[in-house]
């Protein structure tokens, strides 16, 4: 049975037939270890030689956000993520300066640290970081779980974490962006409510609701909300919802848009599934990844993946997936123009296409505690979900 939260975020279906194991995870953070992995050509760029300082960022109990934000207010020195790491876990990432004359050896602070490991002569990208190692325990699984087999059926659904998990709202504040319903987006960000958030977050953001008690309420804003503290205070000087979202970081800008985009592509993968659609093996015409990464039309080569359109002004129409992700945008009021936003030209999105399926390496499992790699963009929670079949993936630890 597909849970509310998955029907949410636009995922409709299991892929494989295996019963699920039950269990949960993130009983605590050290539970749900992830590590970056940087290509071979990367690694062997880091040297001592003077240029942009590249660090490892180890944290546990915040998100790579919240982390590089801190340590901006209490160094001065600005990062850059390759990837985006939530609160719930334990996680080591590779972190790059966007200065060459800036650079600390190290941090350490209650709930992360930073050491750097070396330089390199341009800054890195999230391209140089081709995936991430997980180890991850699963707690009160039934004794099936080493049963699991079906590595190759698990489709490349985005994960709980794009959506806002407890509060899945990123994607709804996307909407209403892509709609130039930037009064509708200062709304969602502010008080939406979640049965999944906690009382005293959901009593909060409906007093929220009423925008007469902004200036009273705001000294009641908890420093963990401080997306909220921003659009707060500028709603309050300008009374302008566009220059209210605009005082939130680019990169949150984006988030929000990309966060709608992984929804319609999670509903794609879905309806196409639920068509009769073979998502697992290409075909001719198809749009294809190679083993490089470069992407192509279908020559049948056995390593070319399956790809999908993600989305955007630039969407390429040209697929047999073009009836389904016709059909949703219809339902959703949108058109591909509408990701080109004249107002926020900055947080615009052009698409592009994503893998299919999931790509898995190196996966093992001792008693009850998993070990793979996926590949860059890929979500861990995503294979759990199939291993665990959960009815109620918050409740679950997703």
């Amino acid at each position: 049975m597909i849970s509310k939260i998955d029907k949410e975020i636009g995922i409709l279906v299991y892929t494989t037939a295996f019963s699920g194991c039950g269990g949960k995870i993130r009983t605590q953070n050290e539970d749900f270890i992830v590590s970056e992995v940087l290509s071979k050509k990367v690694e062997s760029s880091i040297t001592e030689k003077p240029g942009y300082a590249v660090y490892k960022l180890k944290k546990h109990g915040i998100d790579t956000h919240h982390a590089l934000n801190d340590v901006f207010k209490k160094h001065g020195l600005r990062l850059k993520a390759l990837g985006l790491k939530d609160a719930a876990a334990t996680t080591e990432q590779y972190v790059c300066s966007m200065n060459k004359s800036q650079s600390i050896d190290s941090i350490t602070d209650k709930k992360y640290s930073l050491k750097r490991i070396g330089f390199v002569q341009k800054p890195l990208s999230k391209k140089d970081m081709i995936g991430n190692h997980f180890k991850i325990k699963i707690t009160g699984a039934k004794s099936n779980i080493t049963e699991f087999s079906e590595f190759d059926k698990i489709l490349n659904f985005y994960g709980y974490q794009r959506f806002g998990t407890k509060r899945p709202v990123t994607h709804k504040i996307g909407k209403a962006l892509v709609q130039r319903n930037f009064d509708e987006a200062v709304n969602l960000l502010l008080s939406f409510t979640s049965e999944y958030d906690s009382q005293e977050n959901n009593e909060l953001r409906q007093q929220l609701a009423d925008k007469s008690a902004l200036q009273r309420l705001a000294e009641k804003i908890p420093p963990q909300m401080d997306l909220e503290r921003i659009v707060v205070s500028e709603i309050l000087k300008s009374g302008n919802s566009l220059t209210a979202i605009r005082a939130l970081p680019i990169s949150i800008r984006r988030l929000y848009i990309q966060a709608y985009q992984s929804f319609i592509f999670n509903k794609t993968l879905s309806m196409v599934f639920l068509d009769g659609e073979d998502l697992f093996v290409p075909k001719e015409n198809d749009v294809c990844y190679d083993k490089n990464g470069l992407i192509g039309r279908f020559v049948n080569d056995p390593s070319q993946l399956l790809a999908v359109p993600f989305v955007g002004y630039s969407y390429f129409k040209k697929t047999r997936f073009d009836y389904q992700i016709s059909k949703i945008l219809k339902e959703e009021e949108i058109s591909p123009k509408d990701f080109f936003i004249k107002e926020m030209q900055e947080a615009s999105n052009e698409g592009g296409f994503r893998h299919v399926s999931v790509k898995i390496d190196d996966y093992t499992i001792n008693d009850n505690t998993t070990s793979f790699t996926l590949s860059r963009g890929s979500f861990a929670t995503i294979l759990l979900r199939e291993i665990m079949k959960p009815t109620d993936p918050i409740l679950a630890g997703f």
